[in-house]
């Protein structure tokens, strides 16, 4: 399953892990993703949804 939001499609970034010596392997932040129950169109619904959306308001959480 992709590490996507499913109101803000964000998804992970890929960057380097940097050592001391200046060696660099990939690594990769995955957002914080929560499944949760929203009501959509008058529908409840199981999706998995980033913290932020949840924080803000951009989703309504299902009773």
């Amino acid at each position: 399953m992709a590490a996507r939001c499913y109101k803000c499609e964000k998804g992970p970034v890929a960057g380097n892990n940097v050592s001391h010596a200046n060696n660099k392997t990939k690594r990769r932040w995955n957002p914080n993703l929560q499944r949760v129950k929203i009501t959509e169109n008058g529908t409840n619904k199981r999706v998995r949804v980033c913290s932020r959306c949840i924080r803000s308001g951009a989703v309504t959480k299902a009773a």
